[in-house]
């Protein structure tokens, strides 16, 4: 028993640690919040009017003492439903700006904090449950926020209204109803339950559905290739009918709620016509009071019915707000540098006695390794797959950071500079392009886009061999390069991204692959552009096709972590150790 309560105990605070947190946010619109409140209590206070109308209607109305009453209760009713019109319509709009200024500025910190994160979190993350977060559960939470606020108070000022218009019919009659409310409240806190549970399997159900989906899109071209029409298929059918088993248990506790509600309702209403005629027998209720007392009591339904539904979607709100903080509570990237590099950059790297191991690796992938790069020099990385070479460079941003030993600059700590500062100096151009929606000159200027002119794009692209194409285009610089640059061919994508590294003009420049994706004309044709490029700057190539590293400056050979050869390419073959073979390896493989 103990564990279950401290459980419960435990699930409050958090609860009321959510609700704190979401209302939170209405703050800074605390004025609009009142006004459409007072709106919204206007047009709540309408609604009871109706039911005392009933009563000197029938009384005197009909029975032709009080004439005046053919025009004036018509008009009574024409003014009320106007009246009720004006302020519903008022407040509602009222809160929907209320609730999308909160959707903005929500959205708009968990955009921050995702651009904060650190390489290893979106690593571990998962994209479909971010996309979920931002288009579904951030205006789940927000919409619902605001309309917790109509409901409440709007249908709380209605129920209390007519409870006291019930109280002043016949007090009698109405502990009859209240007596059978708390058996309603029993029957809805049983479905509450169930339905936060079924909430919490949906939104992530939803989220697998996202990363279904664009997995779909993405690799179309591998599906139809590697005939996997089968299995995205099962895949989809799973998840969208897991989805709609989630969907018919919500629908099936929502709509059973109400009906038992509304029969323990019936129960009282029953109960409440037998002492009514009872009490009008020995002559204790007129017939307009008993009229009132049912017009007030039918309308009773209603706002019982929302209040009671409402709860059910409070739980929906709640289980979004927890996704969405999970993302905004996510410890940014570590900051912690205090200093910046001393300008001009001499570009001097040094690596000393560098470790890294992978959360749950079984080994490290990086062993003490130390390697000196003098400034402007042009030091090639090579080895197989998984020696470490791309962990090694992704230090020098801190994409990565070492279990022990240090990465300098200019012979200062990378951890002890800012992150802005550090990656300031740095150009990347790596095998996995990355390009952006929009112009060809918006993407070459990525970054730099108002501090660079027209003509400073033109010579970036002309020394990228790309020139030529672009202005072939109909639209020239302004050509879309369309969504994930897929107007593109892999070799056009690749220079664009050797241009942008151009603007950026960085004294340490970092190329991984750079030349993949290129044939072997276009390759001659950049790596001159890339010499060029190179000239004056420090220069880290991460490369497998050893033809394009012979002119380095040093060429670092890795094996499983290690560095186990290095010198001039020339040096490397005559020693016939490890360069040599995967150089006559790779011949023979060209060959």
């Amino acid at each position: 028993m103990s564990a279950p309560e401290s459980t419960a105990s435990h699930a409050e605070p958090v609860k009321f640690d959510l609700w704190r947190r979401i209302y939170s946010r209405l703050g800074p619109y605390w004025k609009v919040v009142v006004l459409a409140v007072a709106l919204v209590s206007v047009a709540a206070a309408t609604q009871p009017t109706l039911a005392i109308i009933m009563k000197p209607l029938l009384d005197d109305g009909f029975s032709g003492s009080k004439p005046s009453y053919i025009w004036s209760i018509p008009l009574a009713v024409v003014g009320l439903m106007f009246l009720r019109g004006v302020c519903s319509y008022a407040s509602s709009y009222l809160l929907a700006w209320v609730a999308n200024k909160m959707l903005l500025g929500l959205r708009k910190e968990m955009f921050d904090r995702l651009l904060g994160l650190s390489d290893e979190d979106f690593k571990r993350g998962d994209s479909g449950r971010l996309l979920n977060r931002f288009t579904i559960d951030a205006g789940t939470v927000t919409g619902i926020a605001t309309e917790v606020i109509t409901v409440l108070v709007r249908e709380v000022l209605v129920v209390v209204a007519l409870l006291v218009v019930l109280l002043y019919m016949s007090w009698q009659l109405t502990l009859i109803v209240i007596v059978m409310l708390p058996i309603s409240t029993l029957i809805a806190r049983i479905f509450i339950r169930r339905l936060r549970r079924i909430n919490r399997d949906t939104i992530g159900m939803n989220a697998e559905l996202t990363r279904v989906v664009r997995e779909g899109i993405e690799g179309q071209r591998v599906i139809k290739l590697f005939d996997g029409y089968e299995r995205e298929s099962s895949r989809f059918d799973y998840v969208n009918g897991r989805l709609r088993r989630f969907a018919m248990r919500a629908a099936s506790a929502d709509s059973a709620m109400s009906p038992l509600s509304q029969f323990s309702i019936s129960l009282s209403v029953a109960a409440v016509i037998a002492v009514a005629l009872y009490q009008a027998n020995n002559e204790g209720l007129t017939v307009g009071s008993f009229a009132a007392f049912m017009a007030a009591l039918g309308q009773i339904f209603d706002p019982m019915k929302r209040l009671t539904n409402i709860a059910g979607t409070m739980q929906r709100m709640l289980i979004s707000a927890e996704s969405v903080f999970a993302l905004v509570d996510q410890v940014p990237e570590p900051d912690t540098g205090t200093r910046q590099l001393k300008t001009p950059v001499r570009g001097g790297i040094e690596f000393r006695d560098v470790c890294h191991r992978f959360p749950d690796a079984q080994s490290n992938t990086l062993s003490n390794v130390s390697l000196l790069v003098e400034p402007g020099q042009t030091v090639a990385l090579v080895g197989r797959s998984g020696s470490g070479k791309t962990t090694l460079v992704n230090m020098l941003p801190r994409f990565v950071n070492p279990v022990s030993g240090q990465v300098l600059i200019d012979g200062v700590s990378v951890t002890d500079l800012k992150l802005r500062d550090l990656r300031s100096h740095l150009s990347l151009v790596s095998q996995d392009v990355i390009l952006f929606e929009g112009t060809i000159a918006e993407n070459v200027a990525y970054g730099a886009l108002g501090q660079v002119g027209m003509q400073e794009v033109r010579a970036a692209l002309q020394a990228a061999n790309l020139l030529e194409f672009v202005e072939s285009l109909p639209a020239g610089l302004d050509t879309p390069v369309g969504e994930n640059a897929n107007q593109l061919s892999g070799g056009q994508r690749q220079r664009l991204a050797i241009a942008r590294a151009l603007i950026k003009n960085a004294p340490i420049l970092i190329l991984d692959e750079a030349t993949s994706a290129l044939d072997n004309e276009s390759e001659r044709q950049v790596q001159s552009s890339l010499e060029s490029l190179m000239q004056g700057r420090t220069t880290l190539v991460i490369a497998h096709r050893l033809s394009t590293v012979q002119k380095a400056d040093r060429i670092v050979v890795l094996d499983q972590g290690r560095i186990v050869e290095q010198g001039r390419h020339e040096e490397l073959l005559a020693h016939d150790g490890v360069y040599a073979g995967l150089y006559r390896m790779q011949f023979r493989d060209e060959e």
